[in-house]
């Protein structure tokens, strides 16, 4: 349990430094930063602790090991000399997971099936894996070969962490629970803070705020692959829920308010903070923008706004964003807003000088995070680029 592992938290793109931050507060301090994830070294028990604390990233990985190989042969032989019977119970299918880029081996199909023979595993095998939203069968090893340059690794994780376990029901658009996690930690919302949604959908902003005031981990009600491993002590994993149980707050520390004019989607958020534990921690109210009442503040607006993907729905959309613009300079003087939008013309529609602090995806879209501080004295935003902030 006390081997130092080569590890590696696979993240969307732009959220590496993110997941940076949370492993060095896990004790565990990156080694290298790559886009899509962060490498790092730990035991199989920090396997288990990344995996149940890390809120903004993808995977983890464990690196069984890297070699040179220009030829399917050579692929074989050294895969067979990785130590698989040592992470692999019998009859455990595989899933194979293959990126080749500049490299003499391009065949993914084929390095898969070479990954299959070389491990030696009795029972079914499977060369080829679901989709990365899809929970692979059995076992997901992941290959990267890179300038002929060759790295296996076992995926720790089996769902995507994204899948915390309590959102069985979402709305249109849904946002993945590491983005909402993300948004919020880079925008700089602290838990004392009053946080207000007004776009709320499903509710995964308010319930991934609720569960980082309350210091509740985001991997506490599901399960994992490395639990399935022959190498991992079943008795270890109470003892770390009720580490994570002992520094937990009984409740949120300031209000956090969810709202939405679709009454399905609250009562979709609603069913969802149940099951994620936080059903006292978040208000949610089936109401429009127009009927924003944020709690006494200042505090923190933290949305994903609707982006609209059709061209009949942008002027509706840019008329949605003056809107909240309005609304901020009214109701919210002294407030920091934090979206998630994904163009500059919607971004200015709202009147407000919003400034950048995060780039990242969002179901296939190119998006980035802005943030702007509405002005307490005379309702306009401090930082706006244009000389009356009005929209």
């Amino acid at each position: 349990m006390s081997e130092r592992l080569s590890l590696f938290a696979v993240t969307a793109p732009g959220l590496e430094s993110l997941t940076g931050r949370e492993l060095e507060q896990l004790g565990l301090p990156p080694s290298g930063t790559e886009p899509g994830g962060v490498a790092f070294q730990g035991s199989l028990i920090d396997v288990a602790r990344a995996n149940l604390w890390l809120r903004t990233a993808t995977r983890v990985l464990v690196r069984l090991g890297g070699f040179h190989a220009r030829a399917l042969g050579e692929l074989e032989r050294k895969s067979a000399e990785l130590p698989w019977r040592d992470w692999l119970a019998p009859g455990v299918p595989l899933a194979v997971r293959v990126t080749c880029r500049k490299s003499r081996l391009f065949h993914q199909r084929a390095v898969a099936e070479r990954i299959v023979a070389a491990s030696g595993v009795s029972g079914t095998t499977v060369a080829g894996a679901a989709p990365d939203d899809e929970e692979c069968p059995g076992q997901l090893v992941v290959v990267r070969v890179f300038r002929d340059e060759c790295m296996v690794s076992l995926d720790s994780s089996g769902a995507l962490l994204h899948r915390r376990g309590y959102r069985l029901q979402t709305a249109k658009a849904p946002l993945r629970e590491t983005l909402a996690a993300g948004l919020l930690i880079a925008s700089g919302w602290h838990p004392d803070e009053p946080l207000i949604d007004p776009f709320c959908g499903s509710g995964t902003i308010p319930i991934e705020a609720a569960l980082l005031a309350r210091r509740l981990p985001p991997g506490g009600r599901r399960d994992f692959a490395f639990q399935r491993w022959p190498r991992w002590d079943a008795a270890l994993w109470p003892g770390l829920l009720q580490q994570a149980n002992e520094i937990a707050l009984a409740r949120a520390p300031a209000p956090i308010i969810g709202a939405d004019r679709d009454a399905g989607a609250i009562a979709a958020a609603r069913a969802n903070a149940d099951r994620a534990g936080v059903a006292e921690d978040v208000e949610f109210r089936h109401a429009a923008l127009s009927a924003l009442a944020p709690p006494a503040g200042p505090g923190r607006l933290v949305t994903n706004p609707p982006y609209g993907v059709r061209v009949g729905e942008r002027g509706a959309l840019r008329d949605l964003y003056a809107r909240l613009g309005q609304v901020a300079r009214q109701r919210l003087a002294g407030w920091h807003l934090a979206l998630l939008v994904p163009s500059a013309p919607l971004e200015r529609a709202t009147g407000l000088g919003f400034r950048p602090f995060l780039h990242t995806r969002n179901g296939g879209l190119a998006v980035r995070g802005v943030a702007a501080t509405v002005d307490a004295v005379g309702g306009r935003d401090r930082d706006s680029l244009q000389p009356n902030g009005s929209c």
